[in-house]
């Protein structure tokens, strides 16, 4: 492909990112239209007692004021505007979905129990198809929790976390538990604990804000998911990938994941995974391999992403062997790759990417270097004997250890990669 073809799907990437983030925050800002046919419901009514009576399919409609918890939701819906809360007795779960069809709409959800052994929850969720769309919850130790379910549809909630708690005794924002076909999206999560997929396959998480957290997403033993246009801002960690595969992660945003843990996305033992479209900004490691992919035949692509202003734009644990990493750009940061233990990044495929310190030439003006790229790295090479000296990354110890590999030829640092066709000017991701 030209480089001027790729030029328009450059400005195509940009501008879907924006309009992804304008339409998330439209569609959290938006209640969900009222239902037809629905019952109405005065403030204050007895409204557990109601839905204990009430007939699968059945439809309720809230008045704006408070409602006693807990309340279970068997196959019937019930839609309010954010003035319609309901509040927790404080111990358990405040509201549960059963049954097939189950909706909660609109409403507050204000507050759960303590208790993490029982996982007390805002709302949990489980049978088959339940909804739960643009709904308010706070004060709750876990936000929302689909367990053994089917289908269900997570919409344009606003899950907001206590930062006054130290991440590990903060609840989940969101939590997917042997879950399938679920969609979780347009959601903002804040100061939550994790968003977690455990055990859960076939979903799409598309469109979701999560900030911070520890987890923006954690996935495990979770095959075959979408994460798509999401942005993870100020996590502990944006995404993490624990013995997971078949993981598709298009046009999200991993941002400000600082701190000497902070990563943009990490695998572990995981593969078949396609990242294009990605941003990595500004954390200390945007992408962390270790032991990725795990089985010989499987491999882990990364495509069209771009990697800016990270103390460490890549860095693997062990192997490199079975990644290829096409059309990306390395922009900005410390240290662009960096190799722990006794791996080669040299065993992974590096073709058609933009390095921001090539120091190349394109006599022929195709848009691509004319000698391949290498790097070298003594920094690089001093944590990979020591990985304690991690300790240092961004001081001025580590760069004038750098600075020396460069600048006197008595030391000459291994080569750390090579990109035989290294493009000097990047244009997003490629059309496949």
């Amino acid at each position: 492909m030209s480089r001027r073809s790729l030029t328009p799907l450059r400005r195509a990437s940009r501008l879907r990112g924006a309009a992804l983030a304008v339409v998330a925050a439209l569609l959290v800002a938006a209640a969900p239209p009222r239902p037809a046919d629905c019952r109405p419901v005065a403030a204050g009514s007895d409204l557990a007692r109601l839905l204990r009576e009430a007939r699968s399919g059945e439809r309720f409609c809230l008045a704006p004021g408070s409602y006693p918890g807990p309340v279970r939701l068997d196959g019937v819906v019930v839609w309010g505007p954010r003035e319609a809360v309901i509040a927790s007795p404080g111990e358990g779960t405040t509201v549960r979905l059963e049954g097939e069809g189950a909706a909660l709409l609109g409403v507050t959800v204000d507050g759960s129990g303590g208790r993490f052994d029982l996982l007390d929850a805002a709302v949990h969720v489980t049978g088959r198809a339940g909804r739960v769309e643009g709904v308010a919850i706070r004060n709750a130790t876990f936000g929302i929790l689909v367990e053994k379910a089917e289908g269900a549809q997570v919409r344009g909630n606003e899950v907001q976390g206590d930062p006054g708690r130290t991440l590990g005794l903060r609840g989940d924002g969101i939590r997917l538990w042997e879950a399938s076909g679920c969609v979780v999206e347009d959601n903002r999560v804040r100061d939550s604990r994790d968003v977690v997929l455990w055990y859960a396959s076939g979903n799409r998480l598309a469109g979701n804000e999560v900030e911070g957290g520890r987890y923006g997403a954690h996935l495990m033993y979770s095959h075959d998911n979408e994460i798509v246009g999401n942005r993870f801002v100020r996590n502990v960690t944006g995404v993490f990938l624990m013995y997971s595969r078949g993981i598709a992660l298009r046009d999200n945003l991993f941002a400000g994941a600082g701190g000497a843990a902070g990563l943009g996305l990490g695998l572990k033992e995981s593969g078949g995974v396609v990242a294009t479209g990605n941003h990595f900004v500004h954390n200390t490691i945007g992408l962390y391999l270790d032991t990725s992919p795990l089985w010989p035949d499987d491999r882990n692509r990364f495509e069209g992403n771009s990697f800016r202003l990270n103390q460490v734009a890549v860095s693997f644990l062990g192997r490199a062997a079975g990644n290829a990493f096409l059309a990306n750009e390395f922009a900005d940061s410390r240290m662009h790759v960096e190799v722990d233990g006794h791996g080669d990044a040299r065993e992974a495929e590096w073709r058609g990417n933009r390095f921001d310190d090539y120091a190349g030439y394109d006599l022929d003006g195709d848009g691509v270097g004319d000698v391949p790229y290498e790097l070298r790295s003594l920094a690089a090479d001093l944590v990979a004997v020591r990985p304690e000296l991690a300790f240092y990354r961004g001081t001025l110890a580590l760069s004038l250890a750098e600075a020396i590999g460069r600048l006197v030829p008595l030391v000459e640092p291994r080569r750390v990669l090579v990109d035989p066709e290294p493009r000097l000017a990047w244009e997003g991701a490629r059309a496949d």
